[in-house]
């Protein structure tokens, strides 16, 4: 959630000029935001039902089952974030839920794009290194090192804790926005902190939550499709489709509202304080709202788009989910029938 900057840092109460195209472009962001809140509810929900529910326990199953969980959690939070944007980003949910709505969205955003990179970090040791993988791969491992993710997204959500609160203007409206009135006993102190506080959530949400991860799937994803190319892998087009799926969506996703996200940074002073690029603020609506739709697209692309998914779903929905996720029997399935399959291969054929 952006920073709503209609609360002046002097308590003034003077709303800011709305820029042309503001109401069309609120109500674009709004039907995306509607069909992600649908969406990620029913897609993700089913995934931590079958992954949590009906299927035995592996790393896998568990690197699915904590994404589809944050991705649930952000979802769960987009109602008050709709009823929001139509109030023109006014809260009338009261103190405790604006702090804990904007504290759930930072740390699933977060923990979502993490945890997309440990998939693809998983998925990468598995191909190169599928011995040392089969011998110490474990649940008891997996656990352990995917609370790491989880750890850094409450880091990184701790600006989160301390700045953002209600405040209200003269005319009696309520926001949830970044408060630094508290932080500074005249304008320029306070502008300070704010200049400070905001450049650095700008500057780590570009470069840890957004530029590492991204690099992180790109080299692992890049590295399996050298491998499958290198050992001509069965059926390494459908496979490689898949992967080329995952990367792309994630960076068409997230890098507008990421490049829009920096722009702001690199500009604070001249969009907040000179009233100058307020079409920054503008494109910030829709872009973040595309980012957000990443969060329904997961369970597609790391589930559905399974192998033989379209042929299993018209069985069983759930049997389908629970098939496209199963590690241990796919394995276990290829390894007996296709006795020259390296670990590598089967592990890919899985995916």
């Amino acid at each position: 959630m952006e920073t709503n900057f209609s609360i002046p840092l002097n308590g003034s109460g003077e709303e800011p000029h709305e820029p042309p195209g503001y109401a069309v472009v609120n109500i674009l962001s709004l039907v995306v935001l509607g069909i992600t809140f649908v969406l990620g509810i029913l897609g993700n929900g089913l995934v931590i039902w079958v992954t949590g529910f009906r299927m035995a326990r592996t790393v896998t199953t568990l690197c699915y089952l904590n994404l589809a969980i944050a991705d649930f959690s952000f979802s769960a939070t987009i109602p008050f974030l709709m009823v929001s944007m139509a109030m023109r980003e006014q809260w009338p949910f009261g103190w405790f839920l604006c702090k804990l709505v904007d504290s759930v969205v930072d740390i699933n955003l977060f923990g979502s794009v993490f945890l997309i990179a440990f998939i693809a970090l998983d998925r990468c040791i598995c191909v190169l290194h599928p011995v040392w993988a089969q011998n110490h791969r474990t649940v008891g491992l997996a656990t352990k090192l995917i609370i790491g993710p989880w750890v850094l997204a409450v880091l990184l959500t701790f600006q989160i804790f301390i700045f953002v609160t209600t405040a209200k203007d003269e005319k009696g409206n309520t926001y949830c926005t970044f408060n630094f009135r508290s932080w500074g006993n005249t304008m320029e102190e306070r502008i300070k902190v704010f200049i400070t506080v905001m450049t650095t959530r700008g500057i780590i949400r570009f470069i840890i939550g957004f530029s590492m991860p991204m690099s992180i799937i790109a080299i692992c994803y890049g590295l399996i499709a050298a491998k499958m190319h290198k050992k001509a892998m069965i059926k390494s087009n459908r496979t490689l489709r898949v992967l080329t799926a995952v990367v792309a969506s994630f960076f068409l996703c997230w890098f507008p509202f990421q490049l829009l996200a920096l722009l702001d940074t690199v500009w604070i002073k001249e969009i907040y304080f000179g009233g100058k690029y307020r079409i920054i603020a503008v494109l910030l609506i829709p872009t973040s709202s595309l980012a957000f739709f990443n969060s329904c697209l997961n369970p597609i692309l790391y589930v559905f788009v399974g192998r033989d998914f379209r042929k299993r779903l018209i069985h069983s929905l759930p049997a389908s989910l629970e098939r496209a996720l199963s590690e241990d029997s796919a394995q276990t399935t290829d390894t007996t029938t296709k006795s020259s399959s390296s670990p590598a291969e089967v592990q890919l054929q899985a995916m």
